[in-house]
């Protein structure tokens, strides 16, 4: 699975520019202009590291710098990627919580490696899978729904994260009772699963109803939901 980065910058041909080489270099990028969009799309897309302009309009680099630390600790890498040159911003851009600093101009090339260098210091915080706001943590049996902890029972996360590692996939009841409850008696447990998914709408879906994320599929089972 790739990863995924953010690239927060009001300059677009900057913002283009950095998106090319690093889907050259095989990561999935997502954009913001200012720091307010900047804090909606990490709310989304929980990405793995983010390269941040510090002169940004509506909410400033170091805000959302602050912010980001505040949300996710140390679990994100955050690259500065500014205009301010001299040492004491450099500095201080290090004490607010950025893992790396580069001045403009730059080149490319040579930020790629630096995220690379980042990336094999702090990527393995990075074990997630997210799709539009919901994010499941497997090593540390968390889940976030746009930045908000949910409360799972150990069935509800292993359902879930079943569910998001085959996403688009129809699994038959049969099939998620053997992952959640191997050797069990499969009359019983496949009306469990129902009640577990019940349950589960009821914590990840916007109308537990009206499900969009994980949708019945008449008379073959259920399919966790990511295709547009």
């Amino acid at each position: 699975m790739k990863q995924t980065i953010m690239v927060v910058e009001d300059d677009k041909m900057i913002r283009d520019l950095i998106r090319i080489y690093l889907e050259k270099s095989n990561y999935d990028v997502i954009e913001a202009c200012d720091g307010e969009e900047a804090k909606q799309v990490f709310s989304e897309y929980y990405p793995c590291l983010i390269i941040l302009d510090l002169m940004l309009p509506k909410v400033s680099g170091e805000v959302f710098c602050t912010w980001v630390r505040e949300q996710a600790g140390n679990e994100v890498s955050i690259i500065m990627l500014s205009a301010k040159a001299q040492i004491d911003d450099k500095i201080a851009g290090l004490k607010l919580g950025a893992d790396d600093y580069m001045t403009k101009p730059f080149d490319p090339n040579e930020l790629i490696a630096h995220v690379e260098a980042v990336l094999r210091r702090t990527g393995h915080f990075c074990q997630q899978i997210v799709h539009e706001g919901l994010c499941i943590k497997p090593r540390k049996g968390e889940v976030l729904l746009y930045n908000q902890d949910v409360n799972l029972t150990k069935y509800e996360f292993n359902l879930l994260y079943h569910f998001m590692q085959n996403p688009n996939l129809v699994l038959s009841r049969e099939q998620l009772v053997n992952h959640i409850y191997p050797n069990a008696e499969h009359d019983v447990m496949e009306r469990t699963i129902d009640a577990h998914i019940k349950k589960l709408r009821e914590k990840i879906e916007d109308q537990s109803a009206k499900p969009k994320r994980i949708q019945t599929v008449r008379g073959m089972g259920y399919k966790f939901v990511t295709a547009k």
